[in-house]
């Protein structure tokens, strides 16, 4: 059944965030929505009470939906699963810490009114809370990829955002393992609009976007919305033959004039580089050809435990276990999970 608003929140190890994320969601949904929404919490395999917690507020509020994922797949995964398993109209995105505050709800369903857009994207002025560090590496991050990439993705921009039913389901129309999705909404089209607004700091908890995470997700979205690396190997084969051509010129020459040939040091200096520029490329070949294998595959993007609610989901792109098996002996009768 289908409802007016869908908001969508990937959760991790999130108990200190979430009974506070659902009392301000909820009055925020009240007050523009009346009874006509529904929050989807999707668990992506929290190590503390998350999930626990989710399945209290699914069975105290109806209008509360808990997606148990079979374990950890990433933030963007979690929120496919979400978005794939919701049923509104339009669609809020909204993370679990309280940085982008829900009371924005009204003012961005009264941009998407007014200017009839598909997409109303946040776009961050401020970001509390941040070290200068991740500050820098965002803007630098943002930067590249909007001159590496042939789709206008904006700038200072996160997953929060409200979408209309007609771009979502073109974006779930996008089956790729490696996902991107602020780049992927980009690519739809469609009128989409900006909305302005400070972010707050983390409402308790630790970031779970740590440094290693963010290079991971940085690689996807460079491989996956532009070839602009490949060129980079390319360009930098094609300099580097044309530097060793020159070398062997001046080789030739020296032997020639009966000049001796002295420099080891810089020989192997030359050597070294040209090693590493090849190991470069090849591992720029490697992600592109890795994307591929994940791509050929044809796995599941996600894969759901269990779902709390008074309403059970089946989403396009991936699986839900519709039984679990009760049996605890060997060779029992219990049912096992089923597409």
């Amino acid at each position: 059944m289908s409802v007016g608003l869908s908001i969508v929140i990937p959760c991790f190890n999130e108990e200190a965030c979430l009974a506070a994320l659902y009392e301000r969601l909820t009055k925020a949904a009240r007050s523009v929505m009346g009874e006509d929404y529904e929050i989807v919490l999707v668990n992506d395999g929290s190590r503390d009470s998350t999930w626990a917690m989710m399945r209290d507020l699914a069975a105290t509020d109806a209008r509360v939906i808990g997606v148990n994922l079979s374990r950890n797949h990433g933030h963007q995964l979690a929120l496919t699963a979400g978005l794939d398993l919701c049923r509104g109209a339009n669609i809020l995105i909204i993370d679990a810490d309280l940085q982008d505050p829900p009371e924005l709800l009204g003012p961005m369903l009264e941009t998407m009114r007014t200017q009839q857009a598909d997409v109303v994207y946040g776009v961050r002025q401020s970001r509390s809370g941040e070290t200068p560090f991740k500050r820098a590496t965002a803007h630098g991050f943002y930067r590249l990829l909007a001159r590496a990439t042939d789709v206008n993705i904006p700038v200072d921009t996160g997953d929060f955002r409200l979408m209309s039913r007609r771009a979502l389901d073109v974006l779930l129309a996008m089956p790729e393992q490696a996902r991107f999705i602020r780049g992927m909404v980009a690519w739809i089209g469609f009128r989409q609009v900006p909305f302005a607004y400070d972010r707050d700091e983390r409402f308790a908890g630790e970031t779970k976007y740590p440094l290693s995470k963010m290079i991971r997700f940085a690689l996807d979205a460079l491989t996956g919305f532009s070839s602009a690396p490949l060129k980079l190997a390319s360009h930098a084969g094609l300099w580097l033959s044309v530097g060793s051509l020159l070398l062997i010129v001046y080789i030739a020459y020296a032997w020639a004039t009966g000049q001796s040939i002295q420099g080891w040091t810089s020989l192997m200096l030359i050597v070294v580089v040209l090693g590493a520029v090849q190991m470069f490329v090849l591992a720029l070949m490697g992600e592109y050809i890795g994307r591929l294998y994940n791509e050929v595959k044809g796995r599941p993007l996600y894969i759901v435990q269990e779902i709390a609610g008074r309403e059970q989901r089946t989403g396009t792109l991936g699986q839900v276990a519709a039984a679990i098996a009760k049996s605890d002996k060997p060779g029992g009768k219990g049912k096992r999970p089923t597409k």
